[in-house]
């Protein structure tokens, strides 16, 4: 047997090559996807199509007597179904997932994907360069599809892609809220790009593909298997910048695509439940293991994504929480003159500066400054503090002084 050689008019022998391994071999298998890697996606095939297959596959792969042929109906096939094929040396092919060729195996599973199928008209590997993946439980609660979907569509409207996985609960509640402010999502499945799963999101996965992108590791009209949930989850993991559970039991594939952000080196994140809840167990274990960062809100995963040294995002958690102190955004000598000044009584200016270590002119320069913003107030000769010494009237933030 030759190898898949170059045709005029016909496909480049490493798309047909990938396109037969798509069709072939089960979703992430390491010993296939080890093949790939050793001699090339041609070679391989020639290999497996002629029955010389490695031990240890996760499913047989039976020969072919034509791969060619084999290749090119799939190809044509998933053009009528309204599926394009990108796989690695296209300009739509994400070079993240390439990362999978060395972050070994989880569940038995792994290895870089030979390629993806791809519903959607929106280019692929643009949409995912800035992306969350936000995944959890099935049979979620109201809280978690709340948290799950505001944190979607904060993400979205910051221009940052969705993916998951289309399933009931988390998934679906983080498809919606990047839907819901017309935002970027990409939905993974464990089926054909082409097939419904689950039956119910029939409508759902139609918006994804108008508004954003469905893809998917497995061939046009594969089903799922629970095996292939398995290998879809290091694909969730390794397109998206930072992964996000929300809500994850003990026994949860969404820690299962945790492990894979760790494995790939993604930042993994979490929003923790009522210590009371089954359904958060999982999530508040990863925590405390330090497997998975804290967060409650958009802005703190869009921390997450902010590169060393960046300034604070606005809304994280630390910017702007909780109760604002008089002597916040002040400095040294206006907040020594504040604790210096009474909150009943007053004081002269003199032994204000007295007690705030600076000098009297300086100190009726910076009082004066103080007067303007509300926070003390003049008695004849006197100064004295007009806050509240736990924080500023109605919440208001940190004032700056005039120069």
């Amino acid at each position: 047997m030759t190898a898949l050689t170059l045709l005029p008019g016909t496909p480049d022998p490493d798309r047909l090559a990938r396109a037969w391994l798509s069709v072939r071999s089960e979703p992430g298998d390491p010993k296939v996807n080890g093949l790939v890697c050793e001699v090339g996606a041609e070679a391989a095939v020639v290999r497996l199509a002629a029955g010389r297959v490695p031990g240890g596959t996760v499913a047989p792969v039976r020969p072919d007597p034509d791969p060619r042929a084999t290749a090119t109906a799939v190809l044509d096939d998933a053009a009528r179904r309204g599926l394009r094929w990108a796989c690695p040396g296209d300009d739509d092919w994400p070079t993240a997932l390439d990362d999978l060729g060395y972050a070994g195996e989880v569940s038995g599973r792994g290895g870089a994907p030979h390629g993806l199928w791809v519903r959607g008209a929106l280019p692929l590997a643009p949409m995912t360069a800035s992306s969350v993946a936000v995944v959890g439980a099935r049979a979620s609660t109201e809280y978690g599809n709340e948290v799950a979907g505001d944190i979607a569509a904060d993400l979205a409207e910051a221009g940052v892609t969705v993916i998951s996985g289309a399933a009931y609960g988390i998934d679906a509640a983080a498809h919606r809220g990047a839907l819901a402010v017309r935002g970027p999502t990409v939905a993974v499945l464990a089926c054909g790009a082409d097939v419904t799963y689950p039956r119910g999101h029939d409508t759902l996965l139609a918006r994804i593909a108008d508004q954003g992108l469905v893809v998917s590791e497995a061939p046009p009209g594969d089903h799922p298997t629970k095996v292939r949930f398995l290998a879809r989850n290091r694909l969730i993991a390794a397109l998206a910048s930072a992964v996000l559970v929300v809500e994850a039991a003990w026994r949860s594939g969404a820690l299962n695509t945790l492990n894979w952000a760790g494995s790939l080196h993604r930042p993994a994140l979490a929003v923790p439940g009522p210590v009371t809840s089954a359904l958060s167990a999982g999530v508040h274990h990863a925590i405390r293991e330090r497997r998975a960062d804290l967060v409650t809100s958009g802005a703190d995963v869009r921390e997450a994504l902010t590169p060393l040294g960046s300034p604070v995002v606005e809304g994280a958690s630390g910017w702007g929480r909780g109760e604002r102190r008089p002597d916040d955004g002040l400095d040294r000598v206006a907040r020594a003159l504040l604790e210096a000044l009474p909150a009943t009584g007053a004081i002269r200016a003199a032994a204000a500066a007295a007690a705030a270590g600076t000098t009297e002119p300086e100190a009726l320069r910076v009082l004066g400054a103080l007067l303007a913003t509300g926070l003390v107030e003049r008695t004849g000769d006197g100064w004295r503090f007009a806050g509240r010494r736990g924080g500023l009237p109605g919440g208001a933030g940190p004032r700056t002084l005039p120069r």
